[in-house]
C-alpha cells in the first residue's frame, strides 16, 4: 500500500480535534466519513467544520469559498460503524483519552474495516502501544497527532515498537498529503516533542498560580514579555481547552502520587466544574472572543487592576 492508494479516510470520533483533521483531510481531496455515537454530535460537527472554513481558512486564503464547498462536500457522517468503516484505508481516532475506550473502538472497527487500513490515533497523552495488542491490529497502528490545524500545519508520527516501518513511512507521506510537517519520533515518548515542551511550561506556570505566588495575568506577562510571545501558557491552556489540561495534569499527578502535580489539577478542576473551559465556552483563564492579552496595554498592566491581584 502506498500514498496513491489512500482515498477515503474515517474519523473516529466527532469532537473538536475530529472536526479539525477531517475538514483538513477533506480539504486536500480525501473523501472523509465522520463517525460518532451521536446523530446530534455529528450535525453539530458538520456545521462546525463549515464553520471552521468560512471564519478560517477562507479569510487567511487557504481556500476559496467555492473550495469550502467542495471540501464540504466530500464530508459525509453517520452513526453506523459498518457503514463508516467500509472502504476506509486510513483511520484518524479522536475518542477519550482512556486506554479501555481506544482499544475498544478500534477492536470494533479491526472487525469491520478492509484488511488494508491503516489505524492512527491523535491521543495527546497515551502511548500507542497501552493499547495497540488489543486494538487488533498492532503492526498496522502508530500516532498521527495534530495540533490547532487553524494555526499550525505541525504533526507527530509516533510508531510503537510493533509498528511496522513501512506503515510509519505511509503515515509520513499522508502527512505530507494534507500539507503537514510531520516530525518523526523514533520511539515512543509521552507528549511527543513540542507537548513534552509544553507541559514543563504548562505546569511550572500552574504551579505558581495554585500556590499564589503571582496572578494568572502577571505570569502570562512575564513569558510575553520576555519572550516577545503574543500569548502566555495560561492563554495556551485556554486554547487547549482547560478540561484537556485538567485530565491530562491529574492523570499524571495520580499516577505519580505527586503532591504539587495534584494542587495544580485542583486549581484547574475549579475552572472545569464551572464549565470555564477557554476558548471553546468563551471563558477560561480569560474571556473571548476579546481577551485581556490581546490588548495593547496587556504587558504594561496600566488600566488594569489585576497586576495586583493574587
Amino acid at each position: 500500500m502506498n500514498i496513491d492508494s489512500i482515498r477515503k479516510v474515517l474519523i473516529l470520533g466527532a469532537g473538536t480535534m475530529g472536526r479539525q483533521i477531517g475538514f483538513v483531510c477533506a480539504m486536500h481531496g480525501y473523501e472523509v466519513v465522520m463517525y460518532d455515537i451521536s446523530g446530534e454530535i455529528l450535525a453539530q460537527a458538520l456545521r462546525s467544520m463549515e464553520k471552521l472554513g468560512n471564519s478560517w481558512f477562507v479569510p487567511a486564503g487557504r481556500i476559496t469559498g467555492d473550495e469550502l464547498a467542495e471540501t464540504m462536500a466530500r464530508i459525509t457522517a453517520t452513526t453506523d460503524p459498518r457503514e463508516a468503516a467500509s472502504g476506509a484505508d486510513i483511520v484518524s481516532e479522536s475518542v477519550p483519552e482512556i486506554p479501555e475506550i481506544k482499544a475498544e473502538i478500534f477492536a470494533r472497527f479491526h472487525e469491520l474495516c478492509p484488511e488494508h487500513t491503516v489505524f492512527t490515533t491523535n491521543t495527546s497523552l497515551l502511548l500507542p502501544s497501552k493499547f495497540a495488542h488489543a486494538a487488533g491490529r498492532p503492526e498496522r497502528l502508530a500516532a498521527l497527532h495534530f495540533h490547532d490545524v487553524r494555526t499550525t500545519n505541525v504533526v507527530d508520527v509516533m510508531p510503537h515498537p510493533g509498528t511496522d516501518p513501512e506503515v510509519t513511512r505511509l503515515v509520513h507521506d499522508f502527512a505530507l498529503s494534507i500539507g503537514q510537517i510531520p516530525i518523526m519520533l523514533h520511539r515512543e515518548n509521552h507528549g511527543y516533542v513540542f507537548n513534552a515542551m509544553i507541559s514543563n511550561l504548562i505546569q511550572t506556570a500552574l504551579t505558581l498560580a495554585s500556590r499564589r505566588i503571582a496572578s494568572v495575568e502577571d505570569i502570562d506577562r512575564a513569558w510575553m514579555g520576555i519572550m516577545h510571545t503574543p500569548i502566555g501558557p495560561f492563554g495556551i491552556m485556554d486554547q487547549i481547552g482547560l478540561k484537556t489540561v485538567w485530565t491530562i495534569t491529574d492523570y499524571w499527578a495520580q499516577k505519580n502520587n505527586d503532591p504539587q502535580a495534584k494542587a495544580n489539577a485542583v486549581f484547574l478542576k475549579a475552572y472545569v466544574d464551572r464549565d470555564e473551559l477557554g476558548h471553546k465556552t468563551k471563558k477560561g483563564f480569560y474571556s473571548y472572543p476579546n481577551p485581556d492579552y490581546a490588548r495593547p496595554d496587556f504587558i504594561s498592566g496600566r488600566q488594569t487592576g489585576d497586576a495586583c491581584s493574587l
